[in-house]
């Protein structure tokens, strides 16, 4: 079931955190008056988020250890970025809060770490998040600060962590995006056991005195293959079809004069990726991924494979989606005090990482995950009562999952939130999931209220 979140010190306080928890997933919103059945628990609720012994790091530390213990012996990829909630809209109604990216609207930031299965995609829960209130400006001698007393530091405290509650998992590979392409990064967090994959950010000077963009384009294209992209209006962005270009190598960065740390190696040996789109449509920027990694690219196959671990990135940035404002609205919350929105904050990525291991649930090679993961032995009736309503006539509309597994769950919760059931139809992502997850439950409240009444009658 969807568990605990932490135990504070206190049995009644653990209680209300996991119902806070499990009635946010049943109804996939983050309203404390429409996650309550009345007034003495939205009472009940307030108190917990304003209890000074409830902290975001215990929330966190106790979900990160179930997923440690699901990645025990697999290779585990840590992806993790940093997102912005925005309360701009309920400035006034909101105190205690910090700016966020624009420097003038009021919110919080929040980095989150999650595990997904290098293998199968899989995603196993968070392993970490920060969140905090940005209530200061950059000091004027900012670049000259060592990394510790920087906000950037968030990448390197991230993958520090990860690599901590993952101790057990054959591999990890830190996946992150181009504001963590940091230096001391690279320096000091790589080992026998973790490897770092990120997009790179800046022109790097190499050791033989060439640029990185530069050589990398100098390399020889060694394969072509197709990618989907789908439409972000806001960035202009068409759906298409992309032809890419793949390029690799093996280099040497340079540490770079803004280093704040003079210890670091005068070199790191790294091996790098490009991945070119090849005749854009007009009017079209070309797809680029310069990709640095600690892998060892011996072979065209491995290289392809790490582009594939890159594009799994999705899967964050899915996370957000899911928590902000196509699932479960967080940025919708009235609640006043900047400190409780933080515990409220950690309280939906948990439940946004829940979701999205719904989705992910019904990938070939984890068909055998147990339903009981996320639902009730009495919940479970009900998915079961529902299978046959949500299944079509043909092979094709018919759950191929095994009985009682989390994939045959994930199927009928998508079809419950507008999925046709053809693999064809791409529209059963986390949005979809959430619309099912919200009809699931008032089906099994309801199912459940006519038993008890028929029992009581």
């Amino acid at each position: 079931m969807i568990g605990e979140i932490g135990y504070f010190g206190d049995a009644r306080l653990a209680r209300n955190g996991a119902l806070l928890l499990e009635r946010m997933h049943q109804r996939q919103t983050v309203c404390i008056r429409k996650l309550t059945e009345g007034r003495a628990e939205q009472v009940r609720f307030l108190r917990f988020l304003s209890n000074k012994e409830v902290t975001v790091e215990e929330m966190i530390s106790h979900r990160a250890l179930l997923a440690g213990v699901a990645a025990v012996d697999r290779h585990v990829l840590a992806i993790q970025d940093t997102s912005e909630v925005n309360y701009q809209a309920q400035r006034r109604r909101k105190h205690s809060l910090g700016t966020v990216g624009n420097g003038t609207d009021v919110g919080l930031f929040i980095h989150p770490v999650l595990a997904v299965d290098a293998d199968n995609g899989e995603c196993l829960g968070l392993v970490d998040a920060q969140i905090w209130r940005r209530t200061t400006g950059k000091a004027a001698n900012y670049k000259e600060l060592p990394i510790e007393c920087k906000e950037s530091n968030r990448w390197l405290k991230g993958a520090d962590r990860a690599k901590a509650v993952l101790a057990d998992a054959a591999l990890i590979t830190v996946v992150d995006d181009r504001e963590a392409d940091i230096y001391e990064k690279w320096d000091r967090l790589p080992d026998q056991h973790t490897h770092l994959l990120t997009r790179a950010c800046r022109n790097r000077s190499l050791g033989d005195g060439r640029k990185l963009f530069e050589t990398l384009a100098s390399f020889d294209e060694v394969h072509r293959f197709e990618l989907d992209l789908t439409a972000r209006p806001g960035k202009k962005r068409i759906a298409r079809k992309a032809t890419i270009a793949v390029r690799f190598g093996p280099l040497t960065i340079r540490r770079p004069k803004s280093c704040s740390d003079r210890q670091a190696s005068p070199e790191i040996d790294l091996f790098a990726i490009e991945a070119r789109e090849i005749d854009p449509p007009p009017g079209q920027t070309p797809i680029i991924w310069r990709l640095l990694t600690t892998h060892r690219l011996d072979s065209l196959e491995k290289a392809v494979t790490v582009i594939g671990w890159y594009r799994r990135r999705w899967d964050i940035e899915q996370l957000f989606r899911t928590l902000k404002q196509q699932g479960l609205r967080l940025e919708q919350s009235v609640l006043e005090d900047g400190n409780a929105l933080e515990k409220l904050a950690a309280i939906a990525l948990i439940t946004a990482a829940i979701t999205m291991q719904l989705v992910a649930a019904r990938s070939a090679a984890q068909q055998a995950a147990p339903a009981s993961r996320v639902f009730s032995s009495q919940q479970l009736i009900v998915i079961a009562a529902l299978l046959s309503t949500r299944q079509g006539r043909t092979a094709k509309q018919r759950n191929p999952f095994p009985p009682n597994s989390l994939a045959a769950a994930a199927w009928i919760i998508a079809r419950l939130g507008g999925w046709t059931g053809y693999q064809s139809d791409k529209s059963n992502g986390p949005i979809t999931m959430r619309d099912g997850l919200e009809r699931f439950y008032a089906i099994a409240d309801g199912y459940h209220l006519a038993a008890q009444h028929l029992c009581s009658s």
